[in-house]
């Protein structure tokens, strides 16, 4: 049976991804493209529809586990990467671990494993950078945060901070992804919100940020500046949400509203 080519919309999420894997096989149907609902571009090729099924998604992850346990959670952070085409790619990588086996784990240099090896170690990187980079404003009483990822790392941050604040409750907002991590009574959730705007700081909190910005400076040794070592440990693009690197009322200059629509704290 020939196979022919097809293009997939579906949810956006990794199990709907795991869902067009298992709707290729089982309809002999080569994906030559992915696209999100919503974002499908005409094309010449047919279009599949497919819907997000539980049962398919954890057939097809409990299939890589034939080949190494690890399969599955890798794959799931390579989904989460900033990788052009992560789809396909993710996809050609699963084809051809079906057809060759666990010898493909051994050869790091493969055409189809290495791309995915190294978007996931710079989405490892990043994420060990946020652990200690997110800088909390208090804001009525609630910690927020804002995060510029390249890759989407909010999910890999949530088990971090919902433990490390189990008795706050805050948010963080990912600027490139629009996404928003809510937490408080024990419950978290990750939702998309298009239109965020943060809430001006009252006058405890830019006095509070004013001691950090001064301890930030008294630490520093004027003799042994180095700004290349400083760029290593700490490096530019992570400084635009760094409290210490900004004036302290910065939320005027990005045209902030007094009042955030939903940032209530809640789980809701």
């Amino acid at each position: 049976m020939t196979w022919r080519e097809v293009v997939y919309e579906y949810d956006g999420s990794f199990d709907g991804l795991l869902c067009c894997i298992y709707e290729s096989y089982t309809q002999k149907q080569l994906p030559a493209a992915f696209f999100r609902t919503g974002e499908l571009e005409p094309c010449l090729y047919e279009v599949r529809a497919v819907t997000t099924d539980a049962a398919h998604a954890r057939r097809v992850y409990e299939g890589f586990r034939r080949f190494s346990p690890e399969v599955g959670p890798f794959l799931r952070r390579a989904y989460w990467t900033c990788l052009p085409e992560k789809e396909l790619a993710i996809y050609r990588f699963a084809a051809k671990l079906y057809r060759e086996g666990k010898p493909l784990l051994q050869r790091l240099s493969d055409e189809t494993y290495h791309p995915l090896l190294r978007a996931v170690r710079q989405l490892n990187g990043e994420l060990e950078q946020y652990r200690g980079f997110v800088r909390f404003s208090d804001i009525g009483g609630v910690l927020a945060a804002e995060i510029e990822p390249k890759n989407r790392v909010l999910p890999l941050l949530r088990g971090h901070f919902c433990q490390r604040y189990a008795n706050e409750q805050f948010f963080i907002y990912d600027r490139t992804h629009r996404e928003l991590l809510l937490y408080a009574n024990g419950r978290s959730r990750i939702t998309q919100i298009e239109n965020f705007q943060p809430v001006l700081p009252g006058e405890d909190e830019l006095y509070f940020r004013s001691l950090w910005k001064q301890f930030f400076q008294s630490v520093a040794i004027r003799e042994r500046e180095n700004p290349r070592c400083q760029n290593t440990f700490m490096p530019k693009r992570y400084r635009g949400t760094m409290t210490e690197f900004l004036p302290l009322e910065y939320e005027k200059g990005q045209g902030a509203l007094a009042n955030l629509p939903g940032a209530s704290g809640t789980d809701g």
